[in-house]
């Protein structure tokens, strides 16, 4: 009843929506551009852009849902309400008397902010004019001019539809024949400049026999401007490079260019000179490690280091050698904006100092004063820094918590432009499965910090070669620890990372992390059955089945069911010691029982070492436009299973290795992310996504740790499923936390606007993660070949996005659409509103 009701009230709202409501009745609304382009290779949907006309922006299914929302909003609402207030004699009296003038205003001054906000939200309707079809024809004219059409021809028929009060407009475009290049020359006035532009010449975006393109002309100019300013040419912009087209000869459609950079202008009282361009070069670097930004500083303490000079009003505080590596500005090279900026974005990645101001001078002590001193002022941040931060939560661990998360930190701790950060969680929550059975409101905890240190150059012998300071390096080292109570297993976590960072170009970033350390330990294992209660529920099914041979010590004389722990722990044992038989199927379920909660209860040593590599075409935060490509692969446990004999390691009763009487773990992981976005205009995109994941166990392990495998679920992957319940295969997510070491995803998701910062999308995800050349044995949770790819489940859904500037909060609401687990009806089975998944998270799932 409850969708048939709301999908009542949407149909209702949409058929209550009149696009034309707000056109009159001499006016047209304009519903369809169509342009017939004149040339094959011109698509259509390019040129409708740019039109000055166009039709009102389409939500799902082809609705105008911001004309609709525009015409919803009443036009002269306050003269509205004040004809509403007035139009019975009394009216007004009563209303005055029952809440009071003032408030009867703020009344009125609300009905109006109502329905002006309606109408800023949407958008008003596209009427049709003459002018703005005259504006769209000059438009289109423009366009095709700047692509070499110069004499293009555009006429548009306009189709009325008088009873729907609509309209549509049909252009036509007569390109003609395009204008062609015939010939290049060039004209530089500086013998400078001229050198240099030969060097560069061949690669021109302008060529003969290339048909004009208004387009190829500015990128030749900034193309010129670059190159110049990075190969010594202090004082040169693009305003000194023109273009002359000469098309005096008997084809008009023959182009001839002629290149002109001319001198510089300078002038001296009411004359002006032309001066030639000359190369610049570098004759002193000058750095400020303290300015302050004020005309009193001066300087006490300097030191020398690397040809460059550093100053400190106090003392240097900071090495000189790491400042040196990260200013691209050296004593003797040529003038380069690109190391200016690279100076730039080196300073704003260490954080050490505020954004970095960089001067040029004339050296007076030069010939002709042609060399420049540069003078780097560099500004310290605030040394120390304190973070607090406090909340309250709800998940389906804990029904209500609180918490602080703070962070401590200090820059430049030990004088290498450093960053030490010191951080502490702590959370004080309810739940009512917590292990402990005190009657208390807070009965679970969790704590935890890290500390790390960050520092701008590779800690690592004969690396300078290979990883450049260019590269963006660092270099970071973290212990991290957590601890719960009540919690689970009440695990302890500990972690230590020391890995590298750089960036070999603007579009590829690598980590490698020479040592991942993972230690986890389980302090209350006995508590295993109360938090996975459907392994305790299989296990006590097979108790019950065999009930008059189970040890009347194991079961809990109020339930009739197992004790939890010594009536699973005994029951577990008497089957493992042969003193009682279980049937086949029985056996079966049980060995898989008893195989994942030791595994799950089992302490955790991981000793690996990963390397993670990223690419991508992105070109800033809006650019819509682009893939990315992700990987990283990881092994552990090879250094310590080389090692194992001789460093005389100690094995247990599978004949495994163990440091500190825990096995460690070994494998083998790959992780391979594929990202695509197509940009369709109007802020409607299409993004996809492809990624899969295995790790193999192998040497000391025959199972993949709990910390690192793969899940499903959840509100960056299949939103039809909630993390951990996807899978393996199609067992239908049997277990309480569902993994395995095997994955694949798949994505789709077109996103539009709606109105104003709320955007919307609709998505396919498809996935699921299996068992492989592991110690699983279920044929259903297993991957046996390429036939398992019909275990794949596929959700479907839609979703909200608002964007509030510095990020995205997102609602995603996901249907089961393909449940491979569902041996009945494995298709549309739970496609309704009460089986629907709620996914919250912040920014864009991928």
């Amino acid at each position: 009843m409850t969708k048939i009701s709301f999908l009542f009230g949407i149909t209702l709202f949409f058929v209550a929506c009149n696009s034309t409501k707000r056109v009159a009745d001499d006016e047209f609304l304009l519903t369809e551009n169509t342009i017939e382009t004149g040339v094959d290779s011109i698509n259509a949907n390019t040129l409708k852009p740019f039109l000055n006309l166009r039709p009102n922006s389409k939500f799902i299914f082809g609705m105008p849902l911001k004309l609709y929302v525009y015409n919803w909003g009443k036009p002269n609402s306050d003269s509205l309400f004040v004809d509403w207030l007035t139009k019975k004699p009394k009216r007004q009296k009563r209303w005055t008397n029952f809440l009071s003038e003032r408030q009867l205003k703020n009344l009125g001054q609300f009905y109006v902010s109502i329905h002006e906000g309606r109408r800023e939200s949407g958008e008003p309707p596209s009427i049709i004019s003459d002018k703005k079809l005259e504006q769209s024809k000059d438009r289109l004219k423009s366009w095709y001019w700047n692509r070499g059409w110069f004499d293009a021809e555009v006429k548009y028929k306009v189709e009325k539809d008088s009873t729907n009060k609509k309209a549509k407009v049909h252009y036509t475009v007569t390109p003609n024949k395009p204008a062609v290049i015939d010939s290049l020359s060039y004209e530089i006035a500086s013998a400078d400049a001229d050198s240099i532009y030969n060097i560069i010449k061949g690669k021109a975006f302008i060529k003969e026999g290339q048909q004009f393109k208004s387009e190829n002309f500015e990128n030749e100019r900034l193309r010129i401007e670059q190159y110049f300013r990075n190969n010594g040419l202090y004082h040169f912009d693009r305003d000194y490079i023109s273009f002359i087209a000469d098309s005096l000869n008997e084809n008009p459609r023959l182009l001839d260019i002629e290149l002109n950079i001319k001198n510089r202008e300078e002038k001296v009282l009411d004359t002006a000179y032309q001066i030639p361009f000359k190369v610049h070069r570098i004759s002193e670097v000058n750095v400020f490690t303290d300015y302050k930004n004020n005309t009193n500083y001066k300087a006490k303490d300097s030191v020398h280091f690397n040809d460059k000079v550093f100053y400190a009003s106090d003392e240097i505080k900071v090495s000189p050698k790491i400042l040196s590596d990260a200013i691209f500005i050296e004593k003797g090279q040529v003038f380069s904006d690109k190391n200016r900026k690279d100076t730039y974005n080196r300073f704003s990645n260490i954080r050490v100092f505020d954004y970095p101001n960089i001067k040029y001078q004339k050296d007076p002590r030069t010939p002709n004063e042609d060399n420049l001193i540069a003078n780097v002022f560099l500004t310290p941040k605030k040394r120390f820094g304190f973070t607090p931060n406090f909340e309250v939560s709800q998940s389906n661990i804990q029904d209500f918590g609180i918490g602080v998360n703070t962070s401590f930190l200090a820059r430049n701790a030990f004088h290498l432009a450093d960053i030490l950060e010191l951080s502490f969680r702590a959370n004080l929550g309810s739940s009512k499965d917590a292990a402990s059975s005190r009657d208390q409101f807070f009965n679970i905890t969790e704590l935890g910090g890290s500390l790390s240190l960050s520092v701008p150059k590779v800690l690592f012998p004969f690396t300078q070669t290979i990883i450049k300071k260019n590269m963006q390096p660092f270099t970071r080292a973290t212990y991290g620890f957590n601890t719960q109570q009540n919690i689970g297993l009440d695990r302890q976590n500990h972690t230590l990372k020391f890995e590298y960072n750089w960036k070999p170009t603007r579009k590829v970033s690598n980590r490698l992390s020479l040592l991942d350390f993972q230690f986890v330990n389980n302090l209350n294992i006995d508590n295993y059955f109360n938090i996975f209660t459907n392994s305790y529920g299989d296990l006590n099914g097979i108790a019950q089945a065999n009930l008059s041979e189970v040890d009347n010590d194991f079961i809990d004389p109020n339930s009739g069911n197992l004790a939890i722990p010594n009536g699973t722990d005994g029951f577990i044992a008497q089957v493992q010691n042969n003193e009682l038989n279980l049937e086949s199927d029985n056996q079966q379920l049980f060995n898989s029982i008893v195989e994942r909660k030791d595994r799950l209860t089992e302490n955790n040593l991981i000793i690996a070492s990963n390397f993670s590599f990223d690419y991508t075409t992105r070109e800033n935060i809006d650019d819509e436009d682009y893939f990315q490509f992700r990987s990283r692969f990881e092994l552990a446990g090879n250094v310590l299973q080389g090692l194992g004999t001789a460093l005389g390691l100690n094995k247990n009763n599978n004949g495994d290795f163990t440091l500190f009487d825990v096995p460690f773990s070994q494998y083998a992981k790959l992780e391979l992310n594929y990202i695509k976005h197509w940009d369709l205009g109007n802020k409607n995109i299409i993004a996809t996504r492809a990624y899969g994941g295995i790790a193999l166990p192998y040497g000391n392990s025959r199972s993949i740790p709990f910390a690192r495998s793969f899940f499903g679920g959840g509100p960056n992957d299949n939103r039809g499923w909630q993390p951990y319940d996807l899978g393996p295969g199609k067992t239908n997510g049997v277990n309480d936390f569902n993994e395995a070491n095997l994955k694949l995803s798949f994505n789709f998701e077109y996103r539009f606007n709606v109105f104003g910062s709320l955007n919307s999308a609709l998505f396919v995800d498809a996935g699921n993660i299996w068992n492989v050349a592991d110690n699983v044995t279920d044929k259903d949770a297993t991957f046996d070949g390429l036939q398992d790819l019909e275990d794949l489940s596929i959700a479907t859904g839609f979703g909200f996005r608002y964007d509030i500037s510095f990020f995205v909060i997102r609602l995603d609401f996901g249907f089961k659409t393909y449940n491979p687990g569902d041996p009945e009806q494995k298709w549309l089975n739970d496609f309704n509103f009460r089986s629907m998944v709620f996914n919250f998270g912040i920014n864009y799932p991928f």
